[in-house]
């Protein structure tokens, strides 16, 4: 194999068990197996890969996709993702708060701050991870339809997943002004871009790590599963079907559609 193009329609049904036939239109991203199941069962579905690194399940034109933990398998997958030119890509993953964001909020990212390093092997590091307008703007409506309010703002991403004991990085976070941190959303929001795939994400609080009393536990993570999670896939999924159902492209807003004045 000599091409970009020939390595990624070949590892990516490696990686996941699924024929690249089998992929929706629209994806859905998630680091955790119990969105996959949720999904799975909503919808009367099959999970395939659960001896693949990668797991999924297919209904409708939209896949799920369990890529693992980490900007490394953030690029990887946005880069195997390639192979079936998906028409959206929408990252559904848990972040820290580091503001006043409560646990079980949302946060819709207007941008990230490229701190992982990961995605410096794409572009140069001046340039802005930025998700798709289109697609935050249908997310935001989602919530918004649900009654569900959240924060917008920066994400900073980082490779690091153990530093809720650094000091100076909690600092440093504090003067980037950042509203959340996580390990993976600049990485997608910039190899997407490499791969002209439209992506953006959705972000839900699971802890608030900058005090001791707020870093996340494993009992506390369970209670974030068993009471937020159903409603972040929900969501993520009712803002996929929007634009599978009106059939616009995401990746060009055209000037005669902005609004007038």
């Amino acid at each position: 194999m000599r091409t970009k193009a020939e390595i990624v329609a070949d590892w990516l049904p490696r990686y996941t068990g699924r024929p690249l036939s089998e992929f929706g239109h629209y994806v859905l991203l998630t680091n955790f197996t119990n969105y996959i199941e949720l999904f799975a069962e909503r919808f009367g579905v099959p999970i395939l890969g659960r001896d693949r690194p990668m797991q999924s399940a297919t209904a409708e034109d939209i896949t799920i996709l369990n890529f693992g933990m980490g900007s490394a398998m953030a690029a990887t997958v946005m880069d195997l993702l390639s192979a079936v030119e998906p028409k959206a890509v929408l990252f559904l993953g848990k972040c820290g708060g580091l503001k006043t964001t409560k646990v079980g909020e949302f946060v819709l990212p207007i941008a990230a701050i490229r701190g992982e390093g990961t995605s410096n092997d794409y572009l140069p590091p001046e340039i802005p991870a930025l998700p798709s307008f289109r697609l935050q703007a249908t997310v935001s409506a989602a919530l918004v339809k649900r009654d569900l309010d959240y924060w917008t703002g920066t994400v900073y991403t980082t490779n690091r997943r153990v530093w809720e004991h650094d000091d100076m990085f909690k600092q440093y976070l504090r003067d980037a002004r950042a509203t959340a941190i996580d390990m993976e959303t600049a990485t997608v929001f910039v190899v997407g871009f490499v791969n002209h795939i439209p992506k953006g994400a959705l972000l839900l609080v699971s802890d608030n790590p900058m005090t001791p009393e707020g870093v996340k536990t494993g009992r506390s993570d369970v209670a974030v599963t068993e009471k937020y999670v159903r409603t972040h896939l929900e969501v993520g999924i009712d803002a996929l079907v929007e634009l599978r159902d009106r059939g616009e492209a995401v990746r060009h807003l055209r000037f005669e559609e902005r609004p007038p004045g």
